[in-house]
This record gives structure tokens, sequence and C-alpha cells, in this order.
């Protein structure tokens, strides 16, 4: 079956994600959160455990970029900790390629393990690629026009506020019209996009269209928002304005 994408309005930009970096060496930390920086994220930085943890308690991070290698209270430690605070992504540093460092990091919940010496280009893919894989995906907005909205979570369309009692085809067929505002569809098109069928009988598309002005258009009669495009078939006017 045919299903046509969900095509989300334009969301406005995300805060840049935070990042905290924790080592204790000044030349890495100050080369990491530069390039880190100009990548566009918001970072700040911790010499060793007990600074990164406190930080992380004043700034919740959106990740972790964490050395192994830590005075006091190593990475590991600092690793468990963040965790037990809640999810947190961790990037681990560290200046030995022992595989047993490496396993040991990741079992303590990093989620992925750089070995010094690194091209900090190479880590900020790794930071864009392990918040890529954490981060939950925005909610896309429920597409609207002309005071009609449709939640295709919910399986819920209203206009002006008001919910409207629609069947499921009559809910499909509106959802889609509201994604494709202004572009003319020709029944054999509607049926194929919103039924999922390559055939079948044309007149099942024009019995929900006019349903469904039914309960849509403010005069059925005079629609002003489903309109028939002749010789074409039917096409949503967000505008809702009367034709000339």
């Amino acid at each position: 079956m045919h299903q046509q994408p969900y095509d989300p309005a334009a969301e406005p930009p995300a805060a840049p994600a935070r990042i905290l970096v924790v080592d204790d060496d000044p030349t890495v930390a100050e080369v990491v959160a530069g390039y880190l920086d100009r990548a566009g994220y918001r970072v700040d930085r911790a010499g060793d455990g007990p600074a990164a943890l406190a930080r992380a308690d004043a700034h919740r991070p959106d990740l972790v970029v964490l050395d192994l290698m830590l005075p006091g209270m190593d990475g590991l430690e600092v690793c468990r900790r963040l965790r037990e605070r809640g999810p947190v992504p961790v990037v681990m540093l560290t200046a030995r390629g022992d595989e047993d460092d490496r396993i040991l990091g990741l079992e303590v919940g990093a989620d992925d393990y750089v070995t010094k010496p690194f091209s900090p280009r190479e880590l900020v893919l790794r930071v864009e690629s392990v918040l890529r894989r954490t981060r939950p995906a925005p909610a896309p907005r429920p597409p609207s026009a002309a005071g009609l909205t449709v939640d295709p979570a919910a399986r819920r369309a209203t206009k002006h506020g008001t919910e409207l009692a629609l069947t499921l085809r009559e809910f499909d067929l509106l959802a889609f019209f509201l994604r494709h505002p202004g572009r003319a569809f020709s029944r054999e098109e509607l049926m194929l996009e919103v039924w999922g069928w390559d055939f079948g009988d044309l007149s099942t598309v024009t019995v929900h269209v006019r349903r469904l002005r039914g309960k849509v258009e403010d005069d059925p009669a005079r629609p002003r928002l489903i309109r028939t495009v002749w010789g074409v078939g039917y096409r949503f006017d967000a505008t809702g304005r009367e034709a000339d």
C-alpha cells in the first residue's frame, strides 16, 4: 500500500547543543573547545572530575567529551556518576589504545571512544554523529491552514478549534490537502496518494470530497477551500477566498 510521506511544516531552529569538555590538559581542552565552538555548539570546560560533575549539575550538557585519565577521579568514575544523574551521551578520550580500556569505557556508558592523538575535526564529526543518534527528533508541527488543523498522531482534526467528526478516509484526504496547498490533483492521483490504490471506481474520490466539503466549508454549495479544477480534479486553496 502506497502511503504519502508526512511533510512537516517549517520548525524554528533548535537551540545549539551544550557540550561539556573535560580534560586536565589545557591545550587539548582549548583546541577541542575551539573546534566545537566554531561548529556552532555551546561549550563548557572542566579540568577534573569534581569540576565536571559540578558543571554538569549547574548546566545539564547535551553531550560530554570526557578524558579517561583525570587527576583524583578518573573518567570512568566521572562517567558512572554522570549516568547516575540521568542519561547523557559521552565521547571518551584517552591517550591509551588498550582495547580493555575502550571496552570498559563503553560498558560504563560511553557512546563513543577516541584515542589520542586525534584529529579535532574527526572529534567534531563523532560528536555530531552521537548527537544525531541520541537527541530526540522534534515533533513535527501538525499541518494547518484556513483555520483547519490535523494531528496525524492523535487522528484528530479541528476547524477553528472545534473538533471535526471525520471518517478515517476523510481525515486522510484532508491531511493530504493541507500538506499540498495550491496544487491541483486529479482523482486518479488522489486515489493513489490517499487510498493507496492504483485502480478503482473514481467516484469514490468524488463522494469523499463532497462529504469532506460538507464538514469543512462554510458553504458547501460554494466551496472556497476544496476547489474543483475543471478538466483536472481538485485543489486546496489555503486562502479560502471567493473565486473571481
